[in-house]
């Protein structure tokens, strides 16, 4: 096995991809320390701040998603994309890479068409239920097509899929207390939790389910709210506007394993990152798919567990009338609690980044 492989990994624009890549990073990097890393990223997205903070070069390209709502801006979106084409074949030709990975996210489209037709092996990990464009085209010459969902073959040739399941971040896995985590976000650890997850961003349709309800939270629970950046200011209003001392909010929730360790459900959009992480910890949930992803992929990734009674559904069009009275009720319902919490976990893949790192580095040897 050679230990000086040279590995690009490319994609971002979420936490939902970004984390992932990071733990496939780690993984290969724990297997081979001599391995020469390069993340390939989207100007301007979260991954250019995230990746280096995580130990690793990233190189971005000027690529973006085309716009639904205003055509003419596409023109600028088509020019950036052939000029991302052109740097990503220029990073491909200096770095030389032995293998490309692609996680998902604007970036992995230029980077990994690149590899392809330079000959170069290229592996995608496909997080989602229902495979994006982008993918179902690169997927005719990846070498392996990782994924987290069964009957992935209606969209990739069947010989190259694994069923890897998607990395989580690697600190979520670590064990910790509930006693500790009663502490750390100042709980009543004689009260059920609701985790409500809005996203980094923050999800609308959450926060404004949460706000409303804040008068009526039952005696007996408490919600720990992560509110996103944008509704930080409004949610806390809220908050104080009803004098609610069981709710603590906050922006973003720096210790999420604690938080996931305390909650007895959580409140989440359904995106394939959020949704690993869930199975392998085994909590129950309600999914609120966002309504503003490509090709409705996080309803098909919700409805994936719903029909294994492994989550609920709550559409987003719903969530307003519904979703904190149905919270509300399963929360006190332990015999529902505990069959969803078993159902979820049994969907769970364990240790997906050190398997998909195995492939990659078997990969990226057969091609040396």
């Amino acid at each position: 096995m050679k230990e000086n492989l040279k590995i690009i990994v490319s994609g971002g624009g979420t936490g939902g991809h970004i984390f992932p890549a990071i733990s496939i990073a780690d993984a290969i990097k724990s297997k081979l320390p001599d391995a020469e890393i390069l993340f390939v990223g989207a100007e301007g997205r979260m991954e250019m701040e995230k990746v280096p903070s995580a130990g690793y070069k990233i190189i971005g390209i000027p690529i973006s998603g085309l716009s639904r709502t205003n055509l003419f801006k596409n023109f600028k979106v088509i020019a950036q994309l052939f000029k991302s084409l052109k740097l990503a074949k220029k990073i491909i030709k200096e770095f030389s890479p032995d293998v490309v990975v692609g996680v998902g996210g604007y970036a992995s489209g230029p980077t990994l068409w690149s590899a392809a037709s330079k000959g170069i092996p290229t592996v995608i990990q496909e997080q989602n239920s229902y495979a994006g464009v982008t993918n179902k085209l690169l997927a005719k010459k990846a070498k392996a097509i990782c994924v987290a969902y069964e009957g992935m073959e209606k969209f990739f040739p069947e010989e190259n899929i694994i069923i890897t399941g998607n990395p989580v971040r690697k600190n979520l896995t670590q064990n910790v207390s509930r006693d500790e985590a009663i502490e750390y976000f100042g709980l009543d650890k004689n009260k059920k939790t609701i985790l409500a997850i809005g996203g980094s961003l923050g999800a609308r349709t959450i926060n404004q389910s949460i706000a409303d309800s804040l008068k009526d939270i039952p005696e007996g629970i408490q919600i720990i709210w992560q509110s996103g950046k944008f509704y930080d200011k409004e949610a806390g209003e809220a908050i104080k506007a009803t004098g609610k001392v069981a709710v603590k909010q906050s922006a973003f929730i720096t210790r999420m394993d604690l938080a996931y360790a305390v909650a007895d459900l959580v409140i989440s959009r359904a995106g394939a990152s959020s949704i690993s992480e869930l199975c392998l910890l085994g909590k129950p949930a309600i999914l609120v798919p966002s309504p503003n992803v490509a090709e409705d992929h996080q309803t098909k990734n919700a409805m994936a567990l719903a029909e294994k009674d492994a989550a609920i559904l709550i559409p987003d069009s719903e969530a307003i009338n519904s979703l904190m009275n149905q919270a509300f009720k399963i929360v006190e319902d332990d015999i529902r609690l505990k069959n969803m919490s078993n159902n979820i976990k049994n969907l769970a893949e364990e240790d997906s980044a050190n398997r998909i790192a195995e492939i990659v580095i078997n990969i990226a040897n057969n091609k040396k």
